[in-house]
């Protein structure tokens, strides 16, 4: 889609942004994707919280913010509404539901007339708002057609379905598409009476209020999940709205000098080729202490190289830091074995907290990356060609690592799932031998590099994703110029 060069003749849309920055970056890499490719003006609404300095670090950020409108939706207090057991899930729907009158507030304040507004998976809620200002509605979910498809089937699925879906001795039959293990479903249906499994189906009945569904993938990621939310004659039903891939999109950032990223640059440049192990485990993700000191010794008794970003132990979930991503000491995490950094001085680096994954992952001399199979960094190691040791910790990351792994053959994955007990050092030490040093792991580099240049021909001028977005766009200018 192209359009002329006169501001007021540009589609301006409204993208809506749930707290946390593993939810903030897809909004601002669409915002940017509309804005430097479809010449479209955005305006990315953020609902903040008062806890992430990263959080506020990202949103002042230039290579992600140049080119868009930020207005900040200001943090609203809801602790009143918390306790000690009260689930991530849960407190980002609470603080959603808290900021929606700012956020229509903000969105009626706006100087220009909006053409559209596009909320993420968390503010459904919000859709609403768009009937009021006439604007057609999108649901942006930022991860692949496999999560979007159990999540448009899970109100079918919790009227059919008797007892826990992890109970069930079959997986979970989604019409057109490969049958979910009953244990890789999302956090919120591991347990039915839990209140974030119902906060979960009130986000998946809020598709039905879109216009169009968005997701951050392309067509050779998960063929046939995304076929069958488009043509399966009873999946398409339930959905009864227009699916766009509309992906790969990821952050492109620019290396700087004279910070922890130049230091770490530094230091990769020096490293052989393929020879190094980035290991993170996302913006929110954490480890108990055992399994730090487990990793930890599987590290070093490979014998290969690493750059690990680490953060204290988790007390109570593995997603314990997601609305804190930035807070901790700066100093040499404590938590580690004794002696470690001494050790592995020569073999590896220890970062603490936060690192720009990005430079680190399009470096040459990283050879593989142990995530916890979040999207984002999903698809930012695929787009540098990077294999995977697959460690899911929470939401939907063991469906992620089970496309990964069994499917496209780009990741390996302990025998176990991290989450159901200690993987050993010498496990550990198996993995990221593998990886680095065997055949399966070429062959594994291999395979991600042809769905590398997969994902780089899907979104390029032509490709199957642009071609996607510019649909959404054509059905949003059509709607504008019916008003006009």
């Amino acid at each position: 889609m192209i359009m002329d060069s006169d501001n007021q003749s540009m589609l301006h849309i409204a993208i809506l942004s749930s707290p946390g920055i593993g939810h903030i970056i897809p909004s601002l890499v669409l915002g940017n994707r509309l804005a430097g490719v479809h010449n479209v003006k955005v305006t990315v609404f953020v609902i903040t919280t008062a806890h992430s300095p990263t959080e506020r670090q990202l949103l002042e950020s230039s290579d992600l913010t140049s080119r868009l409108d930020i207005v900040g939706i200001p943090p609203v207090d809801i602790s009143a509404l918390l306790d000690a057991n009260t689930k991530p899930l849960v407190q980002l729907c609470l603080l959603v539901r808290a900021a929606l009158p700012g956020v229509r507030s903000a969105l009626m304040k706006q100087c220009r007339r909006l053409d559209a507004l596009v909320v993420d998976f968390f503010c459904t809620e919000a859709l609403p708002m768009a009937d009021e200002l006439n604007l057609p509605k999108f649901v942006y979910v930022p991860t692949n057609a496999r999560f979007t498809a159990l999540a448009v089937y899970c109100p079918v699925l919790d009227r059919e379905i008797v007892g826990q879906y992890v109970e069930q001795e079959k997986g979970l039959e989604i019409p057109g598409c490969k049958p979910v293990r009953p244990e890789d479903v999302v956090d919120p249906m591991l347990d039915r009476n839990d209140e974030q499994y119902r906060e979960y189906l009130r986000l998946c009945v809020g598709f039905g209020m879109a216009d169009g569904i968005l997701m951050n993938t392309w067509e050779d990621v998960d063929p046939v999940s995304l076929k069958a939310l488009k043509e399966n004659e009873t999946l398409s039903k339930v959905v009864g709205k227009p699916i766009y891939a509309i992906g790969p999109l990821t952050r492109n950032i620019e290396e700087r000098d004279g910070d922890d990223d130049g230091m770490i640059m530094q230091w990769l440049d020096k490293q052989p080729r393929e020879s190094v192990l980035y290991v993170s485990f996302g913006s929110g993700g954490t480890l108990s202490a055992e399994q730090i000191t487990e990793l930890a010794w599987g590290l070093e008794l490979s014998e290969q190289r690493f750059i690990w970003v680490v953060r204290p132990p988790s007390m109570r979930s593995s997603d314990e830091a997601f609305f804190t991503t930035g807070q901790g000491a700066d100093g040499t995490p404590n938590y580690l074995p004794e002696g470690f950094n001494t050790r592995t001085q020569n073999q590896g680096l220890v970062v603490p907290v936060w690192a720009e994954q990005t430079l680190i992952l399009r470096h040459p001399s990283t050879g593989g990356f142990l995530s916890h199979c979040g999207w984002n960094s999903t698809l930012e190691s695929i787009k540098n060609g990077v294999p995977i040791i697959a460690w899911p910790l929470y939401a939907e990351q063991r469906q992620n690592a089970t496309l990964l792994t069994e499917e496209l053959g780009v990741a390996i994955r302990p025998k176990k799932l991290p989450t159901k007990g200690i993987v050993s050092r010498e496990e550990v030490k198996t993995l990221v031998k593998t990886m680095l040093q065997s055949k399966k792991g070429k062959e594994m580099r291999e395979r991600v590099v042809k769905l590398k240049m997969s994902s780089e021909k899907a979104i390029s001028i032509g490709g199957s994703s642009y071609n996607s977005m510019c649909e959404v766009l054509n059905a949003i200018e059509k709607r504008r110029d019916l008003k006009l």
